[in-house]
């Protein structure tokens, strides 16, 4: 197949783009390369992908109305792997406007690209922190999502809905995926693990928020690549039972779904951060503070849909997970 994969330069996208190529496929990339994090990283990420001759990679913003159109024009994708958006659940508070711009202006312009030339299936990024104020684990894409506590999830709550809307109108097969808590190699800088073991290895305190109270579904990344390519490969279609009297978020009478992907297994953060100690052979040194605003104490992700839907199963574990991320970061940056 030809696919457009967006944020190719970025953590889950290079990883997706990398996983697709090796097994033939041809790779449109599109990223902007923006600077809300070290953008050597992103290049070096890139590097690796335009060894192959099957990659070409498109340098534009996804709210450029112009570039966009011309993209799906002159590449004409038959799927599109939506990734790209402007992440960080802390810094919409600093810079609303480029959530606006990236994560609704921007998917505006992917959905009307699926539209208008025919796009066999898209598969976007939605995240967790859609559920927001629910407290009930774990969570379920059956439960409601009105309540987000960030303006982040709030654009990929609103992102699932016009890919509904488009669903319904126009028969797009769309297909958007609630990430867990994504960690590994080649990750963002902006994310705890790699916050963490900088400062370790620079002898330096981490902050752990919430007191360490905190939980996740941290899920390695391989394993929501392996999650987002079979979940491409299966094409959205509508469901027959759906009721518009007693309707399920997670499906509809039109080609629409949502799935959660990550690792069930809901780890504490003080365990994360024990096994990244073991890892590096040092101990942390902890600088405990409050909740965050926006953030929550826990999360849990129910993925029996995605097994069911495509026989989704995360194998690493974070033991294994954090050493593979631990080698990585000590060879790329020397250490």
């Amino acid at each position: 197949m030809k696919v457009l994969v967006t944020g190719t330069a970025g953590f889950i996208g290079s990883h997706v783009a990398q996983r697709l190529l090796a097994r033939g496929d041809e790779v449109v990339g599109l990223d902007n390369l923006n600077d809300y994090y070290d953008v050597t990283l992103k290049h070096a990420r890139l590097d690796r992908l335009e060894q192959a001759a099957r990659y070409t990679h498109v340098h534009a913003d996804l709210a450029d109305r112009g570039a966009m159109e011309s993209l799906f024009a002159t590449h004409r994708p038959e799927r599109v792997v939506h990734l790209a958006a402007q992440a960080g659940v802390r810094y919409a508070a600093e810079n609303p406007h480029v959530y606006v711009s990236s994560n609704l202006t921007g998917f505006l312009h992917i959905v009307e690209g699926c539209r208008h030339h025919g796009v066999e299936h898209l598969v976007f990024a939605s995240t967790s922190s859609v559920y927001g104020a629910n407290t009930r684990m774990p969570f379920s894409e059956h439960q409601s999502t009105e309540h987000p506590l960030t303006l982040y999830a709030a654009t990929k709550k609103a992102n699932e809905m016009m890919a509904h809307s488009y669903a319904h109108l126009y028969g797009i097969p769309s297909t958007g995926l609630r990430f867990f808590t994504v960690y590994g190699p080649w990750g963002r800088p902006d994310m705890a693990l790699f916050l963490f073991t900088k400062a370790i290895l620079a002898g330096e305190p981490i902050k752990v928020f919430n007191h360490g109270n905190h939980s996740r579904s941290f899920t390695y990344v391989d394993d929501i690549a392996e999650g987002v390519i079979r979940t491409l490969d299966d094409k959205a279609a509508a469901n027959p039972q759906w009721q518009g009297d007693d309707p399920d978020p997670a499906t509809s009478a039109a080609p629409y779904r949502l799935f959660n992907i990550g690792s069930q297994a809901r780890v504490p953060l003080l365990r994360y951060i024990q096994v990244l100690e073991r890892c590096l052979n040092r101990k942390a040194e902890m600088e405990m503070l409050p909740l965050q605003p926006g953030d929550v104490p826990d999360t849990e992700a129910d993925v029996s849909e995605l097994f069911e839907a495509v026989g989704y199963t995360p194998k690493i574990e974070v033991e294994e997970g954090v050493e593979r991320f631990v080698a990585w970061y000590r060879s790329y940056y020397d250490v």
